[in-house]
């Protein structure tokens, strides 16, 4: 093994131990899911400035659904032998209203705010990466906030050409999943505040109820955070992070390409470690061989 090897593995044998330290020292099941999941919150000093940087990966579990959708979990046909595709369904009392609001306290591109009447007929969501395609059937009825502003962040083109920012493996960081939709990460490895960048608004919780099961797809936030959910979303990639529990806003599963998404690496070995990351916890775990979002569609 080459010395560039041996530091790499060096460098992940000592962020798994930070990560199972820190694990060990909190004792409530929410903490432990943040330190799973790989979220930080740190104070740094940027340009003579001061702001608390969080990597944004899932919030406290107790954020609250649409007043107009009421999901509940189901299970039907699996993407994987050991556990159930989820499915919700809502309960409609009357037309849906959606609340965005501006945020310019993080990082951001702003590039306007969804409109409040989202389109209820959407139903799947294609995402073109350069390393394949990858279909979501959405859960419109009981995430139509989230599925609205991911829709409207498209029609801007805010997703074009992005790199996915954060990739880790459980080896790595105790979950395996794909993270994207920061448009101001340089996804190299290097830059330490790739994770932070967001559209510039935040919206409620919704769908919330379903745990992140192989082949979910679901949005992102700041630790401990909740109705703070922004451009950012991740695609579960193993039945392991069912540890870290519901409470993310579901946006839909996984329908085809998920081979492709657990394919993009086996284990740390296809990833780079961020040694400059600000939250020290390995938001900027980014892949050796780029993951990039070429376009999405909606139907």
């Amino acid at each position: 093994m080459s010395g560039d090897d041996d530091r790499k593995s060096e460098l992940a044998r000592e962020h798994k131990e930070r990560q199972e330290k820190r694990a060990a020292a909190e004792q409530s099941s929410n903490a432990r899911r943040n330190t799973f999941i790989g979220a930080g919150v740190a104070v740094v000093v940027v340009a003579g400035g001061i702001f608390a940087a969080t990597t944004l990966v899932g919030n406290d579990g107790g954020g609250t659904a649409s007043a107009a959708s009421t999901p509940s979990a189901s299970a039907s046909a699996s993407p994987s032998a050991s556990a159930p595709v989820p499915s919700a369904t809502a309960t409609k009392t009357g037309p849906v209203s959606c609340t965005y609001k501006r945020d310019t306290s993080v990082p951001n591109k702003f590039v306007g705010l969804p409109g409040k009447k989202p389109n209820m007929k959407l139903k799947k969501m294609t995402i073109n990466f350069n390393r394949g395609k990858v279909v979501v059937d959405l859960m419109t009825d009981a995430a139509p906030c989230t599925v609205n502003s991911l829709s409207f962040l498209n029609k801007k083109r805010f997703y074009n050409n992005m790199k996915c920012h954060r990739l880790v493996t459980p080896d790595v960081s105790g979950v395996h999943m794909l993270q994207c939709g920061d448009p101001l990460a340089k996804a190299d490895g290097k830059n330490p505040t790739d994770g932070q960048g967001t559209a510039g608004y935040t919206y409620a919780d919704e769908n919330v109820e379903i745990p992140p099961v192989k082949g979910v797809m679901f949005m992102t936030q700041p630790a401990e955070a909740a109705g703070q959910n922004n451009s950012q979303f991740a695609f579960s990639l193993s039945d392991e992070n069912q540890q870290i529990g519901p409470g993310f806003s579901v946006v839909g599963v996984v329908s085809e390409g998920l081979d492709m998404l657990v394919g993009l690496a086996s284990s740390g070995k296809d990833l780079i470690i961020n040694e400059a990351d600000i939250t020290g916890d390995g938001g900027t775990t980014v892949p050796k061989n780029p993951v990039i979002i070429k376009s999405i569609t909606f139907s």
